[in-house]
């Protein structure tokens, strides 16, 4: 019986072993196929334009091809919650955003996921200021015209966000909040939806992010008002701050992040924060970044990303909070 026990015994230990180098192979040989890049907001928008510079670079990077998948809806965390519940083999990633991580955990009551303990947190690539712009046909050339139009007619004047729950939505939550305002909420499936719908005249206002905005906003097709950062931004110059326009204190921005389901092997995330550590740092991307107003950046590391998620987790928490958005 003893010698049995002790057979069994080898014998575990050798499956172990075999599964420990079958593993540790699979590893050294990432990525053997092509990768997935989840994108929880439609094609067109922030999140989508960044996560498709960040799919090529990383696929020149990899030598493997990296896809992105469109899965819009629910302010970016039906996407989220299909990166956290993926296999967690390095082969399904997410750009995770200010809205899908940071916000979501104050505004819904049930998220389906945790934004930081579900997710294996790669590295950040991009922050860009979210920009506030009006219809040419709404009469506010300034953000003190634009509060002014809203208070002289409450709940009259509309504006159109990225979904319930995103930056897009607290960003001009929190002005309404700051200038006591009465400005009727209009959610769409993403950024790129949002814009048509301004450009359009569905819709009179949208604080969005830059790269969805940028390039309507120089063509004249939206007019600028502010932008939510504490200082200007160089891709449009002479578009003051709101802190500027008598709100001081306020700032409104979108993270863009790398990200992948909870427990990623550490070789592959160090492989993968090592190749888009060199991605951010070329002159390439700097310059794809520059064209769409937003700034390139990288973690110096998986752990820092980690911590700075945590933080940011805190305070939308609180200002969702503060403000009273409650999804569910």
């Amino acid at each position: 019986m003893r010698h049995r026990h002790a057979f069994a015994a080898v014998l575990a230990t050798g499956s172990c072993l075999l599964a420990t180098s079958t593993e540790l192979a699979a590893q050294a040989a990432y990525p053997d196929k092509p990768i997935k890049l989840i994108v929880g907001f439609a094609p067109g928008g922030s999140t989508d334009i960044v996560g498709r510079i960040v799919a090529q670079r990383l696929s020149q990077q990899l030598g493997q091809t990296v896809n992105v998948d469109n899965k819009a809806g629910a302010g970016g965390t039906i996407g989220a919650d299909a990166t956290a519940k993926s296999p967690p083999d390095g082969y399904t990633l997410t750009l995770g955003t200010t809205s899908t991580h940071a916000i979501a955990a104050g505004a819904y009551t049930k998220l389906p996921y945790d934004p930081v303990a579900d997710f294996t947190q790669i590295s950040l690539v991009a922050i860009t200021p979210y920009l506030l712009v009006v219809n040419p046909q709404v009469k506010a050339n300034n953000l003190a015209d634009f509060v002014a139009l809203a208070k002289g007619q409450p709940g009259k004047l509309n504006y159109a966000s990225a979904g319930n729950g995103t930056a897009t939505h607290l960003a001009m939550e929190m002005l309404k909040d700051a200038a006591k305002l009465d400005v009727v909420h209009i959610p769409y499936k993403g950024n790129a939806p949002a814009d048509l719908a301004i450009v359009g005249g569905e819709v009179q206002a949208v604080f969005g992010s830059m790269p969805a905005l940028l390039q309507n906003t120089k063509a004249g097709k939206v007019r600028p008002l502010a932008v939510g950062t504490a200082a200007r931004t160089p891709a449009l110059p002479d578009v003051p701050t709101v802190a500027e326009q008598g709100y001081a204190g306020f700032e409104a921005a979108l993270w863009l992040g790398v990200m992948g389901p909870a427990n990623m092997p550490k070789a592959i995330v160090e492989r993968l924060h090592k190749e888009i550590s060199a991605i951010v740092a070329t002159p390439e991307f700097k310059a794809a970044m520059d064209a769409n107003g937003a700034e390139p950046i990288a973690s110096k590391s998986p752990e820092e990303f980690r911590e700075m998620l945590r933080g940011q987790v805190a305070k939308y928490v609180k200002i969702t909070k503060a403000i009273g958005i409650k999804l569910d």
